[in-house]
């Protein structure tokens, strides 16, 4: 059996946009020709795809690290660089994207087929054409192009079924569920013989649906104890729920106590309390069951949940349980994908525009501006250097740097750049 895989760590990452190219035109009998240096290529997005060949996150389990193409440079004669190759991350349907560090809920990749872009490639950087001026008619710099951060997420695999099979260990959900589809899980009398969500589709008359039969729960399973933690997950996408239960106490339980804790966990994940359900009390071909039933009929009284007995041993009693299961299922509303969220301003990754600290009298300006100011600057040419200072009057780090206590021929730092402060 192949190995079953609901979670996993990545890390992605768009392409880089290309730098801007610095030229000038050459041709035969133009001695000066003007500046043609093209604008760089825009980055590979991060793309994701539910695909109906995949059933679980297995794959990643052996590619962790995935990475779009960065745009190509800037070339002479204004020639625009090569647009980066997306890179297309194909997931099983159902699988949610959250960004590791903070759990937001990026992406739901819900329905099969569907094609999400989680993150845009960098913009490329304009080459020296953009930056001439009836003053400055050879401009030695161009604009570097945007850079894109390793991003790490969480991919969950929830499953997508109408229906939930729900319970403590070894009370007869995976035999009902070989019983009622065509599915064939794998079933033995001990405890957690079942260890990943099995699927199936009920037909029944001209109605179907999807049964998922999901691991044993014990008490504490929201908390993290035992198995039932791990597959909470699979629930959350159901539109009902099946709760299965030994009525006839063989394990040596209480069938109203398992009650009881069982929905003490779906209380205690989320929501899953509240999901319309029907109790169905397994078993009944065995001793002690009429007893337990008739005390469960009495708890349950008022409440609204309906208890059909069945016997998955011997299969009686299954068409009245489909019946009400497709009548409760055609009233519930239909699933809907979880709500996202949005990743952010991707500069916003990256920290601040800049920063000024003040150490071993110096001053140290630094910031992913500053990053992108310096790698766009020529210093041996006059006119660069004049965008230079006038970027960073505009950047406001002049202003910053006299608030944090600069005077006239202080040092400043930026990168592996020493300057002298000039008002």
């Amino acid at each position: 059996m192949a190995l079953f895989v609901d979670i996993v760590s990545i890390t992605v990452k768009a392409g880089d946009g290309g730098n801007g190219c610095v030229s000038f035109h050459r041709e035969k009998f133009v001695q000066a020709g003007g500046p043609d240096g093209g604008d760089g290529g825009r980055g590979g997005d991060v793309i994701f795809e539910a695909s109906e060949r995949m059933h679980t996150l297995m794959d990643f389990r052996y590619k962790r690290k995935f990475t779009a193409e960065n745009g190509g440079d800037g070339m002479a004669n204004r020639r625009t660089g090569k647009s980066g190759e997306p890179v297309v991350i194909e997931v099983p349907p159902g699988t949610v994207v959250r960004e590791k560090a903070t759990g937001k809920l990026l992406l739901d990749l819900y329905e099969p087929g569907e094609r999400r872009t989680l993150v845009k490639g960098g913009n490329g950087g304009f080459g020296n054409q953009h930056f001439a001026t009836p003053t400055r008619q050879a401009p030695q710099f161009a604009k570097p192009g945007e850079k894109r951060d390793v991003i790490e997420l969480t991919l969950e695999l929830k499953s997508i079924a109408d229906v939930g099979l729900v319970g403590f260990p070894n009370v007869g959900k995976s035999t009902i569920l070989s019983v009622v589809t065509a599915a064939r899980p794998k079933i033995a009398n001990y405890h957690f013989t079942t260890l990943q969500p099995n699927l199936g589709i009920v037909k029944h008359g001209e109605s179907s649906f999807v049964l998922a039969d999901i691991p044993g729960l014990v008490e504490g399973a929201a908390q993290g104890v035992g198995l039932g933690h791990a597959f909470l997950r699979h629930v959350e996408r159901t539109r009902m729920l099946l709760h299965v239960l030994d009525i006839a106490g063989s394990e040596g339980r209480d069938p109203l106590e398992d009650y009881d804790a069982i929905m003490g966990e779906l209380e205690a994940y989320g929501d899953l309390k509240n999901r319309p359900m029907i109790v169905v009390a397994n078993k009944m071909d065995l001793p002690g069951a009429e007893e337990n039933l008739a005390r469960l009929r009495q708890k349950l009284d008022g409440s609204g949940i309906d208890i059909y007995p069945v016997s998955a041993a011997t299969r009686q009693n299954f068409d009245a349980l489909l019946y009400a299961t497709v009548r409760l299922l055609d009233a519930c509303p239909p699933a809907e994908p979880f709500r996202e969220e949005e990743l952010g301003d991707l500069d916003a990754l990256e920290g601040e525009p800049f920063t000024v600290e003040a150490a071993n009298g110096a001053y140290f300006v630094s910031g992913r501006e500053m990053d992108r100011l310096m790698e766009s600057v020529n210093f041996d040419n006059e006119e660069s250097l004049n965008y230079f200072h006038r970027s960073l009057r505009r950047l406001g780090v002049i202003d910053a740097l006299r608030a944090a206590g600069a005077k006239e021929g202080d040092s400043v730092v930026i990168g592996e750049m020493e300057f002298d402060f000039v008002e």
